[in-house]
C-alpha cells in the first residue's frame, strides 16, 4: 500500500498502518463493560466515529455522542452476538486505547485467525481522522460481484 492521500492530519498510509496493527481482543463482556467506561472516562480525548462503508467522519464526536454511540452500539452487540463471550471488539491498547475496532456481529466472516481478506470491521473508533477502508482496501471481486447482483450497480460509482 503506497497511497498517500492526507485525510486531517493523517494519511491513508498512516491509518491504513495502524489498522492493520496489532490488537487485543475483548473476549469477555466484562471487559467490554470496562473498555467502554475508560473511553467515558477518558473525556480529554477526542473520539472519531466511523462507520466503515460511510464517509468518514472529519470531526470528532462529543462526549455526550461517545457515550450515545456506545449505549446503542453495546446493546446492538450484545442481542445480535448472542454468545456468552465477546470476541467482536478489538483495541490496540485496552487500559489506553487510541484506535478500537468493532466487527458486526451480522458480517463475521473471519475476523480472527489469518485471512487475505478478512472482513472490514463495521465501526472503529480512532484518535486521528479515518480514511476511506472500503477506497484504501478494496473489497474482493465476489463481494463486488454480490453487490452488484443485489442492486444492479456499483456501489461506489
Amino acid at each position: 500500500m503506497t497511497v498517500t492521500q492526507e485525510s486531517g492530519s493523517a494519511t491513508t498510509t498512516d491509518f491504513v498502518t495502524r489498522f492493520r496493527g496489532a490488537f487485543s481482543g475483548v473476549l469477555r463482556w466484562e471487559k467490554l463493560d470496562s473498555l467502554w467506561q475508560t473511553l467515558r472516562t477518558q473525556g480529554d480525548k477526542q473520539w472519531y466515529i466511523y462507520a466503515v462503508g460511510e464517509s468518514p467522519p472529519s470531526t470528532p464526536v462529543s462526549a455526550a455522542q461517545l457515550d450515545t454511540f456506545l449505549v446503542e452500539l453495546d446493546g446492538l452487540l450484545r442481542k445480535e452476538h448472542d454468545e456468552d463471550y465477546c470476541g467482536i471488539v478489538y483495541a490496540d491498547e485496552l487500559s489506553d486505547p487510541t484506535f478500537i475496532k468493532i466487527y458486526d456481529p451480522g458480517n463475521l466472516g473471519v475476523v480472527c485467525g489469518f485471512s487475505d481478506n478478512p472482513p472490514l470491521p463495521g465501526w472503529i473508533l480512532s484518535l486521528e481522522p479515518p480514511v476511506d477502508l472500503e477506497h484504501a482496501l478494496p473489497q474482493t471481486g465476489n463481494r463486488r460481484r454480490w453487490w452488484t447482483r443485489i442492486f444492479g450497480t456499483k456501489k461506489h460509482q
